[in-house]
């Protein structure tokens, strides 16, 4: 499809849940992927080419200096709600997931069922979790926030255990939203 070069930056960091590589094109954030970059090569190269990107990866610390610091301030409770542009390449039905997901409040859960009815596809709660597992910018885009529909923790990319934390540093700094 296209055949220009896209530059990557990079940057990894350290979290409660462990190292981050944070990935942003010029349009947004495109990938946040649990652990190191040498350790998602693979897996980072096999999304380039899925989506028919070709480029370079540059180590640019300061380009990712807003997602690091909103990350950094989520995991201290201190943001409720991410504000950098994201670059996400997706089919059309997981983009609508992904959208939806985004309207999950800080601190609470819902069901896949419940993503799926949201979106107009009652119907389509297994597509909704294959959507929901193919999220490219975890935290960001809050797939973590989804559960069973009996309200279990099932499903994470990172690991239940990352999950359970994500939603536990939520649950303890819930901040009213004030009108």
């Amino acid at each position: 499809m296209c055949n220009i070069k896209t530059l990557f930056s990079y940057e990894e960091m350290k979290s409660p849940i462990g190292l981050l590589t944070i990935i942003a094109t010029e349009n947004g954030v495109c990938r946040i992927d649990f652990g190191s970059l040498e350790e998602n090569l693979p897996s980072l190269q096999s999304w380039m080419s899925k989506n028919y990107l070709k480029g370079e990866l540059i180590h640019s610390p300061g380009q990712l200096q807003k997602i690091v610091g909103q990350l950094e301030s989520y995991f201290s409770g201190t943001l409720q709600e991410f504000s950098i542009p994201l670059d996400l390449y997706g089919t059309p039905f997981q983009i609508k997931v992904w959208e939806q997901l985004k309207g999950i409040p800080y601190g609470a859960t819902c069901s896949y069922k419940d993503i799926a009815q949201g979106i107009g596809a009652p119907k389509a709660v297994r597509a909704v979790g294959s959507a929901n597992n193919k999220n490219p910018v975890p935290i960001v885009i809050p797939c973590h926030r989804v559960v069973g529909s009996n309200g279990a923790l099932v499903g994470y990319g990172g690991g239940l255990d990352k999950k359970e934390l994500l939603l536990n540093i939520e649950l303890q700094n819930i901040i009213p939203k004030t009108s």
